[in-house]
């Protein structure tokens, strides 16, 4: 038996998939998708919503997940890699290839913490949007999501910078832990690295336990305080 057919016995038998939602128009820009969800997550963010898919080993195998997508041919375009996080799972560039051979364009949504596997995915041609999470900036970043791999995440940022493909910035904010001086520090780093794109900031709101247990701010972000020349669309 060869090493690649032990490689792909391997990964069809491993189950990091925490599970798959079939149908999306929202969360991949012009394409209707399906989110595969993988379990686990090397961050813990207070206002993270997902703690269920965080704390899971997973529960579904990438056959029962490749299985599903053959019968969503025609019907649906593409398919968003989202999670917890889905860099952590080191077989992702066999997975894409396989999603790809079946005709789906990919999206990956990640904290940008595993830039060498950004960068083999980049490599292969297998990401055609890609949606990255700037939690904090860095005197913060540790505070928001106990993980020390801001240098990690800088590189991930500048490797999507470099590269051909469409990609989005995101943050989430909640008022009591970042306020308009952190959001002005991030606007300032992403000028500074010639960031072209559209700068998402995403309002929390308390609608389901999250692993932080916190509640709404009692103040909002004020907007007129951000200065920034990247273009900036709130959510």
């Amino acid at each position: 038996m060869s090493a690649n057919s032990s490689l792909n016995r391997d990964l069809e038998q491993t189950t990091p998939i925490y599970d798959i939602t079939p149908f999306s128009a929202l969360d991949f820009p012009d394409h209707l998708s399906a989110i595969i969800w993988f379990a686990g997550c090397n961050m813990r963010c207070d206002y993270c919503y997902n703690s269920d898919i965080v704390f899971s080993k997973g529960q579904k195998s990438l056959t029962y997940v490749l299985n599903f997508l053959k019968t969503r041919r025609g019907m649906l375009e593409g398919v968003v890699l989202s999670g917890g996080e889905a860099t952590q799972f080191d077989g992702l560039v066999e997975f894409a290839q396989d999603i790809s051979a079946l005709g789906f364009k990919i999206k990956l949504d990640t904290n940008g913490t595993n830039p060498d596997m950004i960068k083999a995915l980049l490599d292969k041609g297998l990401l055609d949007y890609c949606a990255l999470d700037y939690k904090a900036p860095k005197e913060k970043f540790y505070e928001i999501t106990k993980n020390r791999n801001f240098d990690a995440f800088e590189k991930s940022l500048s490797l999507l910078i470099e590269s051909e493909i469409e990609f989005e910035v995101r943050t989430t904010v909640h008022r009591g832990l970042l306020d308009e001086s952190d959001i002005n520090l991030i606007t300032k780093d992403l000028e500074a690295k010639s960031y072209k794109g559209i700068y998402y900031i995403q309002n929390f709101v308390e609608d389901v336990k999250t692993i932080g247990g916190i509640s709404n701010p009692e103040q909002s972000l004020e907007r007129s305080k951000i200065e920034s020349s990247v273009e900036i669309s709130y959510r």
